[in-house]
């Protein structure tokens, strides 16, 4: 076994992928002794690291289990949200790394490959997880839902995945949350658009016919309106990217204007601007780019 490297988006399988690895690799009564799992909430300092990972490497480890199996002569140290660990403690990894290889094997996982210092990459095999196919998805979610009793229509399997956009972990969040709702109950697609903040078709095509309208009045009405239902800006700015993306209606230079805004805006959001006034600077671009093609 190498040291190990997973990066992919979050949900889909790669903490649960080196557990499953170590429990089998040591029986559930080793696994305690041979694996140091270090999330993003314990403390990962550079102290950490020279102490706590180092003094853990440097144990020896048998060959052998206590029922008399053979198992694998080395312990696997576990740093998950490796991503989140300061390039100090990382340069802290490389020399343990190296020194302890003939006893301990490390797994980084990460969400973003590029956060994680070019001397452990290259120490590491490289395993990329991408996002869940919508089929396992569906698979997945109709298994626990059978497993949990829970009545879901074939719709709503269909949304629900398409909403989670390949992140399993949020699809069995979603589903566990309308289920609570439901009461027993079957979960409608209408249930699953409810739970998962997504903004209704209809909702998103009165954003577009306001802005269609060249009424700035109506423009504001809209606005107002779809904040006080509660949506969130950021989340039509994804849904708004889309439809923009795949309409008829607009020309290329136009998507190409309304994209840079849409960009503009989603960073602007993540920054803490207010949700009305970027929704406004928003609407009256896609309002003015619309009005040059009629």
């Amino acid at each position: 076994l190498p040291n190990l490297l997973f990066y992919g988006p979050p949900g889909t399988g790669k903490t649960s992928t080196i557990l499953a690895a170590a429990r089998e690799l040591f029986g559930p009564e080793l696994f305690r002794q041979r694996v140091l799992e270090l999330n993003a909430s314990d403390e990962r300092g550079i102290q950490v690291i020279r102490e706590k990972v180092k003094a853990f490497a440097q144990l020896t480890a048998s060959g052998t289990r206590a029922d008399g199996k053979v198992c694998p002569p080395f312990k696997i140290v576990i740093l998950d949200e490796a991503d989140s660990m300061t390039s100090a403690a990382q340069a802290a990894l490389r020399r343990t790394m190296e020194k302890e290889s003939k006893t301990t094997r490390f797994c980084l996982i990460c969400n973003y490959i590029s956060r994680i210092i070019e001397p452990l990459t290259s120490r590491c095999s490289k395993f990329r997880f991408k996002p869940l196919s919508d089929k396992i998805q569906q698979q997945r979610v109709l298994d626990v839902a059978e497993k949990e009793h829970v009545k879901i229509s074939g719709e709503a399997v269909s949304y629900l995945v398409k909403v989670s956009e390949g992140d399993l972990r949020k699809a069995i969040t979603f589903l566990q949350s309308a289920t609570r709702l439901m009461g027993g109950k079957e979960i409608t697609e209408k249930i699953v658009t409810e739970i998962a903040g997504v903004i209704p078709k209809e909702t998103i095509d009165g954003v577009i016919l306001a802005c269609k309208s060249f009424s700035f009045e109506k423009l504001e009405r809209m606005a107002k309106n779809l904040i006080n239902e509660g949506y969130a800006v950021a989340q039509l700015v994804n849904q708004l990217h889309d439809v923009v993306v795949e309409s008829e209606d607009f020309s290329d230079k136009q998507k190409s204007a309304i994209a840079e805004k849409l960009a503009d805006v989603d960073k602007c959001l993540a920054d803490g601007a207010d949700e009305y006034l970027q929704l406004m600077s928003l609407c009256a671009l896609v309002m003015q780019q619309l009005s040059q093609s009629s």
